[in-house]
């Protein structure tokens, strides 16, 4: 991301040489001065987004460049996104940062995209990914993948299957989106919390994310659903043995044995399936929890 892409990503002309000096020593050069004003070095510190002004009184120092500024500010702030792990507090910053780059550039999709992954997957913070999100569809009525980001979170975060279909509806009617969309959206309507449809939104977000430990973080929440996927299956089995032959099975194999089951599911993390004969419950030696939907606490986090 370049301070020439910034200047012609919406088309603007390109600036005389003593405009764009004074411009960069003007609004540029303040804005810089505010990053920088705690620490003089070159690793910007988080604690420093926190001082950020809100985008609206931004706007004036930025003389009218502020698609500009915004380039700026992103690129300070993927120094930070490129840490391993942030506390609380960070995420709490890096939504204020985002939500001041999308209201000096509210066109700026990429920012939405990345926040409404990373606020969701990373900091648990649903609430802020949706504020950040609803932000961005309104702005970018055009592009699939904000509203694809919000029947996600409603779907899978939040459980609410319904609102999650309007979404993924309205992702549909845009261009770009994967051929699947309607079908998903149909689904969505008739079927709630299903594995099978948590992984079609998965796999679609792995295939949009460049980040690394964001991939990572999806794939092992795919295994997580996997895991769900495979118990359901097994508890089905369980359940028709049970009511054609008086009692529950001793083992998982006796369903293969009796031709209930072809064969036994692979534990995706290298773990194995056991049955508790008594109840007929199902769990997974790696993940004994059952994959629940997650809910909002008080503070509005999950």
């Amino acid at each position: 991301m370049t301070v020439s892409r910034a200047l012609h990503r919406h088309g603007a002309p390109i600036l005389q040489p003593l405009l764009f000096i004074t411009l960069l020593l003007g609004g540029i050069g303040w804005l810089q001065a505010v990053l920088d004003q705690r620490q003089n070095r070159d690793v910007i510190q988080i604690e420093e987004l926190s001082q950020l002004p809100r985008g609206e009184y931004l706007k004036p120092a930025l003389f009218g460049y502020n698609n500009l500024g915004a380039d700026v500010l992103w690129l300070r702030l993927l120094q930070v996104l490129g840490k391993k792990k942030n506390t609380t507090d960070e995420y709490d910053w890096i939504y204020h940062a985002m939500d001041v780059i999308t209201t000096l550039d509210p066109h700026y999709d990429y920012v939405y995209y990345v926040g409404g992954v990373v606020l969701t997957n990373l900091a648990n913070r649903v609430d802020l990914s949706n504020q950040l999100l609803e932000k961005g569809f309104k702005e970018n009525s055009t592009v699939w993948n904000i509203p694809f980001l919000l029947g996600y979170n409603y779907y899978f975060v939040l459980g609410d299957a319904a609102k999650a279909a309007k979404y993924i509806e309205a992702a549909a009617r845009l261009p770009g989106g994967p051929a699947y969309l309607p079908g998903l959206a149909s689904r969505m309507y008739a079927e709630a919390s299903n594995p099978d449809t948590a992984l079609q939104f998965l796999e679609t977000l792995w295939r949009q994310t460049q980040d690394s430990e964001m991939r990572e973080v999806l794939e092992r929440r795919a295994k997580e659903v996997m895991i769900e996927r495979d118990i359901q299956v097994l508890e089905s089995a369980v359940q028709q043995y049970r009511s054609k032959q008086g009692s529950y099975p001793k083992a998982l194999h006796d369903l293969i044995a009796n031709g209930y089951l072809n064969h036994l599911p692979q534990e995706p993390f290298g773990g194995f399936y056991e049955l508790d004969s008594k109840t007929g419950m199902v769990r997974s030696s790696t993940h004994p929890d059952r994959l629940k939907v997650f809910r909002l606490d008080k503070r509005g986090k999950v």
